[in-house]
């Protein structure tokens, strides 16, 4: 029999949008029962209890950035930020573009002003959600490493909290020794921060078909590394975005490199989970662009400290799901808060916390938490910067499916439209149905996907079980899979034949495997304790037949020094 716990609001996953939430929920909460007491206001007192459970073995362990900060969103939370020792040591002085050939760079003369960063600060995601945590732990709140959510409580039509996942069991599925079944945590309102492509998010959205009228979501992988270079090959608080090699131009993305206190320096890629071509590899085209001239220039000398990789809600303001169902609300990434054209999400996730905030404390002030009721955060949305900011660049994404030159010249006409562009809104289809079968791309039906003739040097570039050490992650090997694959006879036949099973390039962490068989057959081998966590291929399976769920709790990654 599960352990029962109640709380009256349980926030799910210790991201930067359900701390912020929880420390703004708290902080409301108090001056709510302060004023009471001074007799300034003429309402009961509430006593809420207010919990944070977070599926990572410590709170930052699955938090990949090196990040750029917009502190909007902190500066109104934590006004006095700076005073209380917030981590932003190092403020942006300076911008780059560049747009990359295979050998050489064009720097724009012009930094477009999407990509202007004066004011921000190039971050340690981790960091700072730590020193959020301790905050939010400060106001009363309780926060519960190694529970992941993974199922949804719902009772006549309405979430009434989640039940976290059963420890001690072995991958047959069997109870061992240590077995400990998974708690029911019970609450009047559930907040979904889970991150992007969120399980419980995932089965939230289907369920109460949160999607209905809205454009599919799109995602992109963002493949990082954050290395330790020589002195003096970056300015500190240097930001450098690329456009260019090693993508086509039919392939979203880009690069990036953000340079940090203490030589350290975050290098990633950016690639669009809608690319055409089902030979894709996009390990293998970020270890290309560290090679490039330009890059390598930076890196030369310097040691790898931490790999990981994670995927990015792009859709925008149109694929944004409906945000609310009764007792159950939807921040931060799970409800796609990004804005794809500044590349940048974290203020935008801690907004929507606080807003989130913002509608449960009016909720508990009226008892109320129903769907009815709960519809206020949607309201606030948009009333906010948050409906004001990605508004204006509603169609960035959609443009750029047409291709790299087509989307700059729409994106240029977006500027000057206030976001419209030709056509409001453009057409968007789901990332993975752009996947062309090996048939159709470049006459591949007898070839397959070529072999690669490109080898790591061990250096600078790496394979993906290299990468995936260094990524820190580890899994208790014995215990069910989580990744689960609702028909493997696809994976066996039809895959192979029509898509060459993409499942084994587009992971970054080397999960999927086909092996061959004694009996001369390949079959697909699930190397589930590599999994970085990145979701990628719940996104980009062609047949959608992959889904994600959490693994056992506080394995995975470890991005403690990201």
């Amino acid at each position: 029999m599960s352990e029962r716990i109640e709380f009256d609001v349980l926030f799910v996953g210790a991201g930067p949008a359900s701390l912020s939430g929880a420390l703004h929920l708290a902080n409301l909460i108090r001056r709510h029962n302060e004023q009471v007491e001074a007799g300034g206001l003429r309402e009961r007192r509430l006593d809420v209890s207010i919990a944070v459970i977070e599926k990572g073995r410590e709170v930052g362990a699955h938090i990949l950035s090196g990040a750029v900060l917009d502190p909007r969103a902190l500066r109104e939370l934590v006004p006095d930020f700076v005073e209380r020792g917030a981590p932003l040591s190092t403020p942006v002085v300076e911008d780059q573009v560049w747009f990359l050939t295979r050998r050489g760079k064009i720097a724009m003369p012009i930094i477009p002003p999407p990509l202007r960063n004066h004011g921000n600060y190039i971050i340690s995601l981790g960091q700072l959600v730590r020193w959020l945590a301790g905050l939010v732990e400060q106001a009363g709140v309780d926060i519960f490493p190694e529970f992941p959510g993974a199922e949804l409580l719902i009772e006549d039509e309405a979430v009434v909290g989640v039940r976290t996942g059963d420890r001690g069991v072995d991958r047959a599925g069997r109870p061992k020794g240590n077995y400990e079944p998974g708690v029911e945590i019970r609450a009047k309102v559930t907040v979904l921060g889970e991150g992007v492509r969120g399980s419980l998010a995932k089965v939230l959205i289907e369920r109460f078909g949160l999607q209905a009228g809205k454009q599919p979501q799109v995602y992109s992988l963002g493949i990082k590394e954050l290395w330790e270079v020589e002195s003096g090959r970056v300015a500190p608080g240097t930001v450098i975005h690329t456009l260019g090699y090693p993508l086509d131009t039919r392939t979203f993305g880009g690069g990036f490199l953000y340079a940090g206190a203490d030589r350290l320096v975050s290098v990633g890629l950016v690639v669009g989970l809608s690319y055409e071509d089902p030979c894709l590899d996009p390990h293998r085209l970020f270890q290309q662009f560290k090679a490039h001239p330009e890059v390598a220039r930076i890196l030369k000398g310097g040691k790898l400290i931490r790999y990981g990789a994670k995927a990015l809600p792009e859709g925008g303001y149109y694929s944004i799901p409906r945000l609310y169902v009764g007792g159950a609300l939807l921040i931060g990434d799970s409800a796609g808060f990004l804005n794809s054209q500044r590349l940048k999400g974290i203020h935008l996730a801690m907004k929507s916390g606080m807003l989130a905030a913002e509608a449960i404390y009016e909720a508990l002030r009226k008892d109320d938490f129903s769907e009815r009721q709960l519809a206020r955060y949607e309201e606030l949305i948009r009333t906010s910067w948050i409906h004001e900011e990605l508004y204006r660049v509603r169609n960035f994404h959609q443009a750029m499916e047409h291709g790299l030159w087509w989307g700059l010249l729409q994106a240029g006409l977006q500027m000057l439209t206030g976001g419209r562009g030709w056509r409001d809104p453009l057409p968007a289809v789901a990332g993975h149905a752009r996947m062309r079968k090996l048939a159709e791309f470049q006459g591949r039906r007898e070839t397959g996907c070529p072999p690669s003739e490109w080898k790591p040097d061990g250096v600078s570039t790496f394979d993906k079980l290299t990468d995936v050490y260094y990524s820190g992650t580890s899994h208790e090997e014995d215990q069910p899979c989580h990744l689960k694959i609702a028909d493997f006879d696809i994976c066996h036949t039809r895959c192979p034949v029509e898509y060459g099973n993409p499942c084994e390039r587009f992971c970054p962490a080397n999960v999927y495997e086909m092996v061959m068989t004694p009996d001369g057959r390949k079959r697909l081998q699930i190397n589930a304790s590599n999994c970085v966590h990145c979701k990628t291929c719940d996104i980009m399976d062609p047949y959608q037949i992959i889904t994600w769920v959490p693994p056992e709790g506080g394995g995975g990654p470890n991005y403690l020094v990201l």
